[in-house]
Formats: C-alpha cells, structure tokens, sequence
C-alpha cells in the first residue's frame, strides 16, 4: 500500500540536501582533525574513514582513537563508545516520536542511523511529520563528509613533519572547547561541572589505586558517576504543559 511519504519523497530528499550541504562541508573540515589523531593511534586511511562512517560522532570516535592509541582492550573500547554516544538514544526515540505511525521499521532504523547533534536538529526543526527520506538526502551529504574528512587527516598526518602534525592535533582540542564553553556561558551548573571533571581526572591519575586502572577504564568511570550524580543533584527542570 502506498503511504503518505512516498508521494513527496523526491521533493524531501532534495530539500534534505540542500539541509544537509553545509553540515557536510562542516564535518569535512572538523573531522580532518579527528583524522590526525587516528593516525598518532596508529590508524590507516580506509580504517579512519571506515570508524567515521560507521561512528558519525565526534565525542565517541575521540574516545575511542584515545583507547585505541593507549592500547585498551575491545571491552573498554565498547564500553566507551556505548557511554559516549548515550545521547543518541534519546534522540533516537524523539525522532521516533516525530514519525508517522505508518512509517515502516526498515526506515526508522536507516533514519536512527545517522542520528548526530546537527542531524536531529534539522529533522525536528521540520513541521509536521518527519519524512525519511528527507533524512536519507541530508545523510547523503553529511556522513561522506565526514568519514573522508576523517581519511583525509589521516593522510595529511602521514604526509606532514611530525611537529606539524601535533601543532594540528590541538585544533581538536579547540573543537571540544568549541562544544562545552557556550555551555557553560550558558549554565553556570554545567561550568562548575566541567571544572570539577577536569579536577577528578587529575586526582584520578595520581592516586594509588586509580592510577594503576587503565586510563580507558577510569574514563568510564568518571563519566558514568559523574554524569550520574550531576543529574540526581542537578536535574533538568520539567517544562510545564503550557
């Protein structure tokens, strides 16, 4: 049986990229960086491009280079990636949300996908009914962008004298500070909780006991209790129904 998007399906995926064209061109310029430190992880081109295209996430492909590169294990590096990427899960059940009832399963697991920070926005930023395949046209554009970004990095650091190459790791560093200081401008809660993460992973490194933990296991410790803790003291405020 026909159903409702199919009708408009050439229309959204045209719309979805034009939406998605500048997200695109930004995760090739963002992601260049996180290819620099595939490579200082030791990494080639195609396994760079290969983890971004089937990881779309700056915070959980961090994490999982920096494991990599301090040689943890393949629970750890799951762990990780699954703490990281938490986040998607909701964003998955808010599209979800937002999604004709109609809407088959095969689509809402290819839309769930390629769900990112800039993806979500854009999708739920549409009035009415979230049509898939405007999701399908904004992926076009956007996940190419930044699995060949990431294999571009890679190669740039192959290429490149070593010291350029770790002048060029800071600019992700510069990537994260891009992410966490509107926050905290934002929410002075969220500022005290940042400080206080760089302040436990530094006491973390140097006491007895938890320096002798790999450093993949004591991240996942601090970001699951932390995290935790600031959402038990912390807690988001209820919108009210109005």
């Amino acid at each position: 049986m026909k159903t409702f998007y199919f009708e408009s399906k050439k229309t959204a995926f045209k719309e979805g990229l034009r939406d998605g064209l500048p997200i695109g061109l930004g995760y090739l310029a963002v992601s260049f960086s996180l290819g620099i430190l595939a490579k200082n992880s030791g990494l080639s081109p195609f396994q760079g491009f290969l983890a971004s295209l089937l990881n779309n996430a700056s915070a959980g492909e961090y994490a999982v280079f920096t494991l990599i590169g301090a040689g943890a294990t393949y629970l750890e590096v799951a762990l990780m990636t699954f703490v990281a990427n938490a986040r998607y899960l909701l964003m998955s059940t808010a599209v979800s949300q937002k999604m004709h009832e109609d809407t088959p399963l095969i689509h809402r697991l290819a839309v769930a996908f390629d769900i990112t920070d800039e993806l979500f926005a854009i999708a739920m930023n549409r009035p009415g009914y979230i049509n898939p395949y405007y999701s399908y046209g904004a992926f076009t554009l956007a996940l190419p962008g930044w699995a060949f970004g990431t294999a571009f990095g890679v190669i740039a650091g192959e290429l490149m004298p070593l010291r350029l190459v770790s002048a060029l790791s800071v600019a992700l560093y510069g990537m994260f500070l891009a992410c966490i200081i509107p926050a905290a401008r934002k929410n002075r809660i969220v500022a005290v909780i940042i400080l206080i993460c760089f302040v436990l992973s530094y006491v973390a490194s140097t006491v007895p006991v938890l320096a002798q933990i790999s450093s993949g296991t004591r991240t996942i410790i601090l970001t699951v209790v932390i995290a935790s803790l600031a959402a038990i003291i912390f807690p988001y405020p209820e919108e009210s129904d109005e």
